[in-house]
């Protein structure tokens, strides 16, 4: 099995030796590359590939979120780890498809977990992040959808993969997939951390959480 490319984001050298001597010490984990700003990030992406993007939101050249599509676009999931944790820093970078949001007070066991969950194709926020989310108005719209949709968006709301959900409900991965592209096209959402959200919106909303 090939090992897990990663590559790190972040003006911060000490930090981005700590991120880089924790991931090679695990066996199947290899740090494909480290860069300071955008421009380096931009250079590397010609002809370097990795399979997640550890990616700090304040750099010298810009802001990192600006990095996110080209980032997808070139295979990667992106990971940001910052120390931004307004509401609106947050929504912000989910807006822009990232795939994991972690603070920089995470621990390294964090970060590797955020690693193995965006690889499943599952979102790693944790609970602080997606409890700031969750301040909202007062509708419902998760009325617009069916019970088994409601069943795959809880399941999403507690960071399952689509695999693991299909096994949960006994569907298979593309049927799984197709409910969510409904639930999306209902809720007029763009991915499946904002579904999680509302799901822990109407939560707390009836004091379930």
């Amino acid at each position: 099995m090939n090992p897990v490319r990663v590559l790190i984001i972040d003006d911060h050298p000490l930090l981005r030796l700590g991120v880089r001597q924790a991931l090679e010490a695990q066996e199947d984990i290899r740090v494909a590359g480290e860069c300071a700003d955008i421009a380096a990030v931009r250079a590397w992406l010609d002809g370097g590939r990795a399979d997640v993007a550890i990616l700090d939101r304040s750099l010298p050249d810009g802001d990192g979120l600006d990095l996110v599509a080209p980032l997808k676009a070139a295979g990667m999931k992106v990971i940001v780890l910052t120390v931004e944790d307004a509401d609106e820093e947050i929504r912000a970078a989910i807006d822009q498809g990232v795939d994991g949001y972690l603070l920089k007070s995470s621990d390294m066991e964090q970060i590797l977990h955020a690693i193995g969950i965006v690889l499943q194709d599952a979102g790693a926020f944790p609970t602080q992040v997606l409890q700031k989310l969750s301040r909202g108005d007062s509708t419902d719209p998760l009325a617009k959808l069916s019970q088994r949709e409601l069943e795959i968006a809880e399941y999403v709301a507690q960071g399952y993969s689509n695999k693991v959900i299909g096994a949960k409900l006994n569907l298979s991965d593309n049927t799984v997939r197709n409910h969510l592209a409904n639930i999306m096209q209902k809720l007029n959402f763009h991915n499946r951390v904002q579904v999680a959200t509302l799901v822990l919106q109407h939560l707390k909303r009836h004091k379930r959480i």
